[in-house]
């Protein structure tokens, strides 16, 4: 059964069917209902708002935070021949004029725009002589003072009901837990709004997590298994950003800095470079990422511990928008949790916030030493239950042994308490193991009853015991001391035998062979790694296709991912469409797509017949 939402969503977009709840909220819009929908990025979030602005009377107003992801978007959206447009601090007076006399005249279906903007006086006037479809409000998790990207612009967004009252409004996030769900309903006036929650599994991207054993080195490594793929890197500081950078591009690697101390200009141009090329790897601080829409994201890497699993999500959500395989690969240690820790103590926040951001990273570095399924305490961490073992995480390819560290922590827990919880991981696994040394001798801990008593264990298996007792919270780690170690009330229970405690085994690194992996990978050939494994016979017609989109990128000054993504090419190389008909009929290729692209496609299949 066929419907006028259905019918402009095959004949622009090029989709045979709407995914998941995509159906009914745009039902929802075009009736002119409000709706709060929580999908995970890459599920179709932006068609749930520009599917009804095309079929309502007016133009969409799209609200959103980041000026390279409105750009991306209207560039994406005017390919498929849609009338879109955005008003941003990037544009001239004349470009901004030309915008605002097509929004009166009625000629956008949809028109982004930064919520600074928006609030202004100007604008709201613009707003009262226009023709509005709805209003979309996208990032809306921004809302939130408890969410990793507050902006107190969003909370004044309630403006739009009371101005409006008969538009319908959505809004939109890939990330919200249930208290920030709740916040986005009662700072937008949605109460009463019905909320579309999608899963937030993510099932093409596999989660992976290392221990710190010269992490750059480890990086390396791991992007051996990614050669001349796209991929974001991210670190904690700027000054780690360019250092990694380097580090990457003297071994091969095409990897860029980005960060908010560089230069405007060398900021935007690495942007575009990222986003228009096909293997660039960029190394950067958490500013980088929330704008972009660059679907063929194959890894996301962090160099750091991120600050919560909310924030994790969301970064690692950066790979894999395509649906094809990607991979999240994490390198942490507990110098990052005594790091972030402090920045939390720095941060000038109320203490309740404060409290609430040292129980977010305590939930984080539990995700991390869990033995367990990663993906169940992903998707936990939103109030979502995954039945089983995923398959594709870390621990569910490769179950990490485990072994009854009652004792052993025992030890620790009460070497901890006999020094007087006052020094670190380095000097406590020095007192178990009986090392000479003056600040040992200094002190008199070589006097202590814990002096020697750990011998059975290498200094790397203590470091590993003393990071998993902070991990299960029978450890906490005192900023104010400088990374200092001490009880909490959990570790009585340890130390009177009441509760045993199980650890992870510590795994030592096959650091020749996976370094041997890695050099090979930095000076072999630039072609990109199939994300998905195609026939023999359809490879070649696969890459013909691909470099047809890489010279119209360029001849056309946009990303190669705009003109076809890589799946529609895959399906074009596998059916082989011999007309414009047949290729009408593939994914991914709506009208205006066949229209300016479709004999050219059909030239490099007759060719790639021929040959």
């Amino acid at each position: 059964m066929h419907s006028p939402a259905l019918d402009l969503l095959r004949r622009v977009f090029g989709h045979a069917d709407f995914r998941g709840e995509q159906a009914a909220v745009v039902s929802q819009l075009v009736a002119g209902g409000d709706c709060l929908v929580l999908m995970p990025t890459g599920a179709g979030k932006s068609l749930c708002y520009q599917v009804p602005s095309m079929l309502r009377e007016g133009t969409g107003i799209v609200i959103s935070p980041l000026i390279a992801l409105m750009q991306d978007q209207v560039e994406a959206l005017r390919q498929l021949g849609v009338r879109a447009a955005c008003l941003n601090s990037a544009l001239s007076g004349e470009e901004a004029s030309r915008v605002e006399s097509q929004l009166l005249a009625g000629e956008l279906d949809l028109l982004y725009v930064a919520p600074e903007r928006l609030l202004t006086d100007r604008f709201l006037s613009l707003l009262d002589r226009s023709r509005i479809a709805l209003f979309a409000i996208d990032e809306a998790h921004c809302v939130s003072q408890w969410g990793h990207d507050f902006r107190p612009e969003y909370r004044q967004l309630d403006v739009l009901h009371a101005r409006w009252p008969a538009v319908p409004r959505i809004a939109l996030t890939a990330t919200a837990d249930h208290p920030t769900r709740r916040e986005i309903a009662e700072r937008l006036g949605l109460q009463d709004a019905p909320w579309f929650v999608t899963s937030f599994d993510r099932p093409n991207i596999r989660y992976r997590v290392v221990l710190k054993d010269d992490a750059r080195r480890q990086l390396l490594d791991f992007l051996g298994d990614h050669r001349g793929q796209a991929g974001i890197v991210y670190c904690l500081s700027r000054r780690k950003v360019e250092e990694t950078a380097d580090y990457l591009a003297s071994h091969g690697i095409e990897a860029l800095p980005y960060h908010a101390g560089l230069d405007a200009g060398v900021r935007a141009a690495n942007q575009r470079r990222f986003i228009r090329g096909e293997g660039v790897v960029m190394v950067a601080t958490i500013a980088f990422g929330m704008g972009i829409d660059k679907p063929d994201v194959r890894f996301v890497a962090h160099l750091d511990l991120p600050k919560s699993v909310e924030g994790y999500y969301q970064e690692t959500g950066r790979a894999g928008r395509d649906g094809d395989p990607a991979e999240a690969w994490l390198c942490y240690g507990l110098g990052d949790v005594v790091t972030l820790g402090q920045m939390i103590a720095q941060s000038g926040a109320p203490e309740e916030r404060q409290w609430v951001e040292r129980r977010k990273l305590d939930a984080l570095l539990g995700y991390c030493e869990s033995t367990g399924c990663r993906r169940q305490l992903l998707l936990a961490a939103f109030g979502e239950q995954h039945a089983g073992n995923c398959g594709n995480c870390d621990n569910c390819l490769d179950p990490p042994r485990t072994w009854d560290g009652t004792v052993a922590a025992q030890k620790a827990l009460s070497c901890v308490y006999r020094t007087g919880q006052r020094f670190g991981v380095t000097h406590l696994v020095d007192v178990l193991r009986g090392a000479d040394t003056d600040r040992i001798r200094q002190l008199g801990h070589d006097q202590l009853s814990t002096y020697g008593i750990g011998t059975e264990l290498d200094a790397r298996q203590w470091k590993g015991v003393f990071r998993q007792l902070v991990a299960l919270g029978l450890l906490e780690v005192d900023i104010e001391g400088h990374g200092s170690l001490r009880l909490t009330p959990d570790s009585r229970a340890v130390l009177r035998g009441e509760r045993p405690v199980s650890l992870r085994e510590e795994v030592v690194r096959r650091r020749e062979r996976v370094r041997g992996r890695g050099r090979g990978a930095a000076s072999g050939p630039a072609a990109a790694t199939p994300a998905v494994a195609l026939s023999a016979a359809d490879q070649p017609v696969f890459e013909a296709l691909r470099q047809l989109r890489t010279q119209l990128a360029r001849e056309l000054s946009l990303p190669p991912y705009m003109i076809f993504q890589d799946a529609t090419l895959r399906a074009i190389a596998e059916q082989r469409p011999a007309s414009l008909d047949e290729l009408a009929r593939v994914g991914g290729v709506g009208a205006a797509k066949l229209e300016r692209y479709g004999e050219q496609v059909l030239a490099v299949l007759r060719e790639a017949e021929a040959a």
